[in-house]
């Protein structure tokens, strides 16, 4: 779901992904981690990736967020909602 979000923020590559998921606080996210994740959200399509080049090196791909996506996204993030306001609830009313 986070990397998901990522995505939708704009298209971006591997490093880049792992550099905003760092930012916000996930730092257990690696591009080694990202890939396969990657590869299983572009095989359901979800996300759609292509080729750009890189003004220092090879071409990079690139990774953009689908209509199927951001509809999945929407509902991910609702039912993190829900689930979050739960826990909440449960842990506010402890002794």
């Amino acid at each position: 779901m986070c990397l998901l979000s990522v995505v939708s923020s704009g298209p971006s590559y591997g490093y880049e992904m792992v550099r905003r998921l760092n930012e916000r606080g996930l730092e257990v996210a690696g591009e080694t981690s990202i890939y396969p994740v990657l590869r299983r959200l572009r095989k359901q399509e979800l996300v759609e990736s292509y080729l750009e080049d890189s003004p220092s090196g090879p071409a990079r791909k690139y990774y953009r967020i689908t209509p199927a996506g951001k509809d999945l996204l929407t509902k991910w993030v609702e039912d993190w909602q829900t689930v979050r306001n739960g826990v909440d609830d449960v842990l506010r009313d402890r002794p």
